[in-house]
């Protein structure tokens, strides 16, 4: 920063609000809809990573900076390193920025952080919301009925409470059909950790423990999820496409991320349980845990391959006219025999 008083030294002001991770949800404030700062924060929340204490990760982002002068990021902790790419995808993603928050005071980085939250918080709170009574639409096919019926305002009767809610959540590898198991899911005595995925992440909820990545995260519940938050909830039932009013077009969002999976699978799973507020420190949802878990496999490099084919499946499933879902070539097509003929000029090339 520019002068003494707005030090971002390890020393400045800025290091009092560093003590703990920013990638953990901070408190709770209501949102406002009219600045672009809160309006960015509820996109980047649903897309990038959600339960994030925005102003604490200003704050250390921009003393890390100065610290990355020093050392590589490589050095660091892995959760640090997170940490880090959110910062820098927060700074790449709204232009000025960074000039802002290093020309600013310690107040202003903060100010800055708090309407952000906001945002966040706030998309995080409306979608869990309307999430909470569209579920019920997605539990059983169209023209059934859920016996027995579910209240679509409480969710007391949901969770391990109800047969179909139950086994869509029962951890994947269990049995669900098991008496024992089902009473013992259902009493609390067995306590599921945000890391034991249910089985609705599963297509057709079927899980092959000696192919634990079939199928993972392809379940319809979270394709009718996503197009009820990103393009419209009217969308569901129709052909996929970002209407004019849905969030992924006011964004220019034409592809699916992998925070944005992780935060609809958080999201079903919420309206799925039995709990009745959305909160990190609920140790019945685990939600926090649940939404790291799913974020640890899509960013572990050593899972790539299948990452990427996920997420090109997602992006095509939503956005199929994206030139992000690669669309193949149609055989004998003008353009494929364009390509074939630059491609045999290439390889002629090299043989020269």
């Amino acid at each position: 920063m520019s002068s003494d008083k707005n030090n971002t030294s390890p020393g400045g002001p800025l290091r009092k609000r560093s003590a703990s991770s920013a990638l953990h949800t901070g408190p709770r404030k209501k949102a406002t809809s009219s600045n672009p700062l809160v309006l960015h924060g509820r996109h980047f929340g649903r897309t990038v990573f959600a339960l994030c204490n925005y102003p604490a990760l200003l704050t250390t982002g921009i003393l890390r900076l100065e610290e990355l002068q020093d050392s590589p990021i490589e050095d660091y902790p892995a959760d640090v390193r997170r940490e880090h790419r959110v910062f820098m995808n927060l700074i790449d993603s709204y232009p000025g920025l960074l000039d802002r928050l290093t020309a600013g005071e310690e107040e202003d980085v903060i100010h800055i952080g708090e309407l952000l939250g906001k945002g966040a918080s706030g998309a995080r709170g409306d979608d869990t919301k309307t999430l909470k009574s569209a579920v019920l639409e997605w539990l059983v096919p169209r023209g059934q009925v859920v016996i027995p019926p579910l209240s679509r305002n409480i969710k007391s009767d949901r969770g391990f409470n109800h047969e179909v809610t139950g086994a869509l959540l029962c951890p994947a590898g269990v049995d669900w059909s098991n008496a024992e198991t089902k009473q013992s899911l259902k009493s609390g005595e067995t306590a599921v950790r945000g890391d034991q995925w249910p089985m609705f992440l599963y297509a057709g909820c079927a899980y092959d423990p000696e192919d634990p990545w079939k199928g993972l995260l392809r379940n319809e519940m979270l394709i009718c999820g996503f197009k009820h938050v990103f393009t419209s909830p009217s969308s569901v039932d129709k052909e996929p496409k970002a209407t004019r009013s849905g969030n992924a077009y006011l964004h220019g969002m034409k592809s699916v991320t992998q925070g944005s999976l992780a935060y609809i699978a958080t999201q079903i799973r919420f309206a799925l349980s039995s709990s009745s507020v959305f909160s990190r420190t609920d140790t019945i949802t685990d939600s926090e845990n649940f939404y790291h878990s799913i974020l640890d496999l899509l960013e572990d490099p050593d899972e790539n391959e299948e990452v990427v084919d996920l997420m090109t499946w997602w992006t095509r499933r939503i956005f199929p006219n994206s030139s992000s879902s690669q669309r193949s070539i149609s055989k004998n097509s003008a353009l494929s025999k364009i390509r074939e003929k630059r491609a045999a000029l290439r390889e002629r090339a090299a043989d020269a």
